[in-house]
């Protein structure tokens, strides 16, 4: 209830993310590529979607189960997967895998991230997702398919929006590296977040890429070209397929924008499509993703699991993007924002944030179902 009053909204629990954690890290969080356009585009397209309410409904009950994939989860929404979360606070992605569990929503952990698959092993249930990097060869994808089902996770995601990486200015200005550098600039930017360098040091464990680093010899390498920047891999359609015959539990392939390359990616045996523009981190010239989910729908058919995410900070947005053609939606960046506030319990206030966001805007609706939500839309037929 003390949070509920002091930070009831995703842009509080942003600003206080600001104030505890070191510029180079918040600017790595919180920044897009560019001037950021993209990032602005799916903002100003989710505020343009509206709902058409409807008055003497009685008490509603609101139904915030979703289906995917096999599962039942108790909200329509999960956790994104985003790199280097342990930077952002440590022990971030056990924290999010605890609450994952907790709240029954899915929980991804990124390839790039701090904590190896075996780190988050014993906290992620039947909720583990792992999100795949391409890597440059075969036999190394090999070797780390088997370790990544045998740490628990049964679905595999696919990220296929990043062929480079993009030039993220104010990530550049930060002067951010990974690990990050003893210099002057660096050791200042944390001597002035005390309660970051406290649980950093706690955790006992340098902020890096450990699932990707197992992978490169530390011998006669540079000291701050990250393990990612050596063996990432750029996909393509054979990719994709040889991945399909290596994995054999459920397959999401995330940054989907073309409705022809997701029915594609489904005739290759895809299970789901993640429509997804990185949440404007890659490329800012592109359409907003929430407009191109309704193509995806019509592409792919009404059987083929479809997630949103990019520019969600409501739980209006879920709706938007459930009422547009998604199955499920995925939240980044907003789940950050909360670890790094608030540890564990900015996780859980975060949760309560959209799932009353969600309960009161149906309310406002007058419905009970999330799959009602269509029939609501100001421009619904």
């Amino acid at each position: 209830m003390e949070l509920d009053l002091s930070h009831p909204s995703i842009e509080d629990l942003r600003r206080k993310a600001q104030k505890r954690i070191p510029r180079f890290a918040f600017e790595y969080l919180d920044s897009a590529t560019g001037r950021e356009l993209g990032a602005k585009v799916n903002r100003d397209a989710l505020d343009a979607i509206g709902f058409l309410p409807s008055v003497l409904c009685g008490r509603t009950k609101a139904n915030l189960q979703a289906k995917l994939l096999g599962k039942t989860y108790d909200l329509p929404f999960g956790i994104a997967p985003v790199g280097m979360s342990g930077l952002m606070w440590a022990g971030a992605e056990r924290m999010l895998a605890q609450a994952a569990v907790a709240h029954n929503i899915p929980f991804s952990l990124s390839s790039v991230a701090v904590a190896s698959p075996e780190d988050v092993a014993l906290h992620i249930g039947q909720n583990g997702w792992f999100q795949h990097y391409p890597v440059k060869s075969a036999d190394l994808r090999r070797k780390m398919l088997p370790r990544i089902k045998a740490a628990g996770f049964h679905t595999l995601i696919i990220t296929v929006d990043v062929p480079e990486e993009s030039r993220r200015e104010r990530q550049r200005r930060a002067n951010l590296t990974v690990p990050p550098k003893a210099d002057l600039r660096t050791l200042t930017e944390m001597a002035v977040r005390p309660a970051w360098c406290l649980a950093q040091l706690r955790e006992g464990v340098m902020p890096r890429m450990r699932f990707f680093d197992d992978y490169v010899p530390q011998r006669g390498r540079e000291s701050f070209t990250h393990a990612g920047a050596l063996i990432r891999g750029i996909p393509d359609w054979q990719y994709l397929e040889e991945l399909r015959a290596e994995w054999d539990g459920h397959l999401i392939v995330k940054g989907v924008l073309r409705p022809e390359d997701a029915k594609r990616m489904v005739e290759i045996g895809a299970d789901c499509i993640w429509v997804s523009n990185h949440g404007g981190r890659q490329f800012e010239a592109g359409p907003a993703v929430i407009d191109q989910l309704p193509k995806i729908r019509a592409a792919v058919g009404k059987d083929v699991p479809l997630i949103y995410d990019s520019g969600v900070a409501w739980g209006l947005d879920v709706m938007r993007a459930l009422a547009k053609g998604a199955d499920f939606v995925m939240v980044g960046r907003a789940f950050q924002y909360a670890v790094a506030a608030f540890g564990r319990k900015g996780i859980d206030h975060l949760v309560h944030i959209l799932k009353a966001d969600i309960t009161a805007n149906m309310s406002q609706l007058g419905l009970e179902n999330l799959d009602q939500l269509p029939s609501y839309l100001l421009d619904a037929s």
